[in-house]
């Protein structure tokens, strides 16, 4: 059963203010931030693609990579499968992110039916992709499906900013966070747009793509 859907400020406002009434940080980081922005994607074949791109480098490398990936036509699958590898390899993408893509390109996913499947069927089946892990699918989730309900525990920032906001003495790993995480249900994408901002104000730079 897919759950609520994030279509508008509207919703996320109605997110944070539940939020901030069961949990007094949450409260604190929205006075510091204001409603976190939508930041809704499209969904597909390149959003995951730029997805892959992001992972495990700056968010400014990655926005100049998937510029490059976007200015030599590279967003779809037909098109990933008919260059050489030299030409990802020209628009910044590594040896083993040459291989993702062309991965993501031959899986075969089904975009239609992955928007009407359940959030874990969501991460289940993106995950199964060479090069697409539980980050990479929560964030999908979360961006592209609008899915209300997601968290990306094994983020930087996210457990960065939960050190901060929750005066934590170390920053949480994947496994505490999820756990952390339990509570802020049924609106754990506002959450995390809440703790991104809070680490963008805090730290004065984008924790996430």
């Amino acid at each position: 059963m897919v759950g609520r859907i994030l279509q508008s400020e509207a919703c996320m406002a109605e997110g944070a203010d539940w939020l901030a009434r069961a949990e007094p940080r949450f409260a604190k980081a929205l006075a510091r931030t204001g409603v976190p922005p939508l930041r809704r994607r499209p969904d597909g074949f390149a959003a995951l693609l730029s997805a892959i791109v992001s992972q495990q480098v700056s968010v400014a490398a990655a926005r100049a990579i998937w510029a490059r990936v976007e200015g030599a036509g590279l967003v779809t699958p037909e098109a990933v499968l008919a260059v050489e590898e030299e030409a990802l390899r020209a628009a910044g993408l590594s040896r083993q992110k040459v291989r993702y893509a062309r991965a993501l390109a031959g899986a075969g996913i089904d975009f239609d039916a992955l928007r009407a499947a359940p959030d874990a069927e969501v991460v289940a089946r993106l995950v199964k992709v060479p090069g697409i892990g539980r980050w990479t699918a929560e964030i999908y989730a979360m961006f592209s499906l609008g899915r209300a309900d997601v968290f990306a525990p094994n983020d930087l920032a996210l457990q960065e900013a939960a050190r901060m906001l929750f005066a934590l003495d170390a920053r949480p790993r994947e496994a505490a966070l999820r756990g952390m995480a339990t509570a802020w249900s049924p609106w754990r994408t506002v959450a995390a747009g809440l703790l991104w901002a809070y680490y963008r104000v805090e730290k004065e730079r984008e924790g996430v793509a």
